[in-house]
């Protein structure tokens, strides 16, 4: 017989529903468009021609309705990895955990996850209002040094690891990649590159407004390291994905090239236009 999972591992709410998520596994569909902000969920679901399911809790807002006769979904996962570390475990037991019975199924479910979010470049040569897709990521938060079997590498991540110059910071860096399936989907996006997670905005950024960031010339570094742009969830989607068998790729509307000091003009325009790309990829 298999061992229930403990009440203070799987923690559900009174009515059976995933506790941070507030959701069953039939709420969600197969293909999930993740974004950061829950203002962002209404401008997707708008978009699709019925909606069956509005809920939320916190930050975590889900609506599940059709687009063209297909069963979709979008979410919003709030800022950061520490965020994504919710979201995602709690995505994994919808569909592949029995919440009743607290058993994990012997028989897998692979999510399809699309992440629609903002970015911004170190490439002096990225245009703003353009949509660039992951391929690489690096983490610099640290969290997949939490998971004890958590292991990727390739020629990206060895290549960044061995040159990465702060030795502090180096010790927390983990590595994925995008699902090739999905990476199939967007082929014709004007950029792919290289990207950072960041565990912050504004030191982690090269920012500075009272404290004083460990180098100013942070983000020229990464440059040089082959990082193309940066943001604050992908790399833990993407490592999830790995580690429990989901496909994740990543799209960003880049709002600004902090090389260039630019930022957009109306990034709303550039926001439509990326959820109308993305989507019209999802359900073809």
């Amino acid at each position: 017989m298999q061992q229930k999972l403990a009440a203070s591992e799987l923690i559900l709410n009174e009515d059976g529903s995933i506790y941070h998520l507030n959701l069953h596994a039939g709420d969600i569909a197969e293909k999930i468009i993740l974004v950061g902000d829950p203002d962002r969920v209404p401008k997707v679901s708008e978009y699709f021609d019925t909606v069956e399911i509005r809920k939320n809790k916190r930050e975590f807002y889900t609506h599940t309705g059709t687009l063209r006769g297909e069963r979709i979904s979008v979410m919003s996962t709030g800022i950061g990895t520490e965020n994504i570390d919710i979201v995602m475990n709690e995505l994994d037991a919808l569909v592949n955990i029995d919440l009743e019975k607290k058993e994990i199924r012997s028989e897998k479910k692979a999510l399809k996850l699309f992440r629609m979010g903002t970015c911004g470049s170190v490439n002096p040569d990225i245009e703003v209002d353009q949509m660039l897709v992951t391929e690489n990521v690096v983490g610099l938060d640290g969290l997949m040094n939490f998971y004890a079997d958590y292991d990727f590498k390739n020629e990206f991540s060895e290549a960044f690891y061995e040159k990465f110059p702060y030795d502090k910071i180096k010790p927390m860096l983990y590595f994925s990649e995008s699902s090739t399936e999905l990476a199939s989907l967007y082929k014709d996006a004007k950029y792919h590159g290289n990207t950072a997670t960041f565990p912050g905005f504004y030191a982690p950024q090269g920012r500075q407004l009272r404290l004083n960031a460990t180098d100013e010339n942070f983000l020229e570094t990464l440059n040089n390291l082959g990082i193309s742009n940066f943001e604050m969830e992908t790399s833990a989607i993407y490592a999830f994905a790995k580690l429990l068998g989901h496909h994740a790729i990543t799209v960003c509307n880049v709002v600004a090239n902090r090389r260039r000091g630019e930022f957009s003009k109306d990034h709303h325009i550039s926001e439509k236009k990326l959820i109308e790309w993305v989507l019209d990829r999802v359900i073809s």
